[in-house]
């Protein structure tokens, strides 16, 4: 059974992968054997990451750029095949939220959380998408969703939720799309995962506490996430374990939208 999680000789772009989730999958797709192309804004971050994952024995390719316009995720592509010779395997994990009650929301800062977590996706996947496309024996895409792309949430995220929402219909749309080229597409749903964003909500007191015990009360695992619970649901959307999975949301939420 271990075979068809296996990723080895796989070529891998992951977006955002300096961030919790993006780190998380970098290191997983080395972990089985994948060659994986890391791309982020911060070059020091993705510097650091880059080195370790190296000593880990991984082929690991870096380019500085975040999803942001056509030559950027051009070039991230470009560079997945220039130094592994193909591309095989999306992770589209870069993203942002920018919070506040919609009457003070600034449509700037709106338009800025779309561009990032749509804009940015459809982008990297219309250039990984080519050269899977071109390539002719399919691909893996996957896709950072959240429970916000399913539910609404009363703390001023009417950025953020319909963002997720519509990477739901994005993926939807590209598995029926692909489907006849062998690409399957599907996204993971995290709840709250831990990262330098929610650190105040896993470790502060006073409001952190206070968030904290409200999302734990609606968890029926009774915690929080850790980057490394979405590492076996993202190995099995990326292996050939789901080759006849597609077009679907996996949320990794201990049972938050189940009640």
């Amino acid at each position: 059974m271990s075979e068809i999680f296996d990723l080895a000789g796989r070529s891998a772009l992951v977006t955002g992968a300096t961030g919790a989730l993006g780190s998380a999958a970098a290191r997983a797709l080395v972990e089985r054997g994948a060659m994986v192309t890391l791309a982020a804004g911060g070059a020091d971050a993705l510097e650091e990451l880059g080195s370790e994952l190296r000593r880990a024995g991984g082929q690991v390719e870096l380019i500085a750029r975040r999803p942001e316009s056509e030559a950027d995720t051009e070039a991230m592509a470009a560079a997945a095949v220039s130094a592994h010779g193909r591309l095989d395997i999306l992770v589209t994990a870069a993203g942002l939220n920018r919070v506040a009650p919609v009457a003070q929301l600034d449509p700037a800062d709106w338009q800025q959380v779309m561009d990032g977590n749509v804009r940015g996706s459809w982008l990297a996947c219309r250039s990984a998408g080519r050269r899977m496309i071109e390539q002719g024996d399919g691909g893996r895409v996957v896709l950072v969703s959240s429970t916000r792309g399913r539910l609404g949430h009363p703390a001023g995220y009417t950025a953020y939720c319909p963002s997720k929402a519509a990477i739901d219909g994005l993926t939807r749309s590209l598995a029926c799309e692909w489907g006849a080229h062998g690409i399957t597409v599907n996204a993971i749903g995290p709840t709250v995962f831990r990262s330098t964003l929610t650190s105040w909500m896993y470790d502060g007191e006073g409001t952190g506490r206070d968030v904290r015990e409200a999302m734990l009360a609606r968890i029926p695992l009774g915690r929080l996430g850790e980057p490394d619970d979405m590492i076996g649901p993202l190995v099995f959307l990326l292996s050939d374990a789901s080759r006849f999975v597609t077009g679907q949301v996996l949320y990794v939420d201990g049972g938050y939208t189940a009640g």
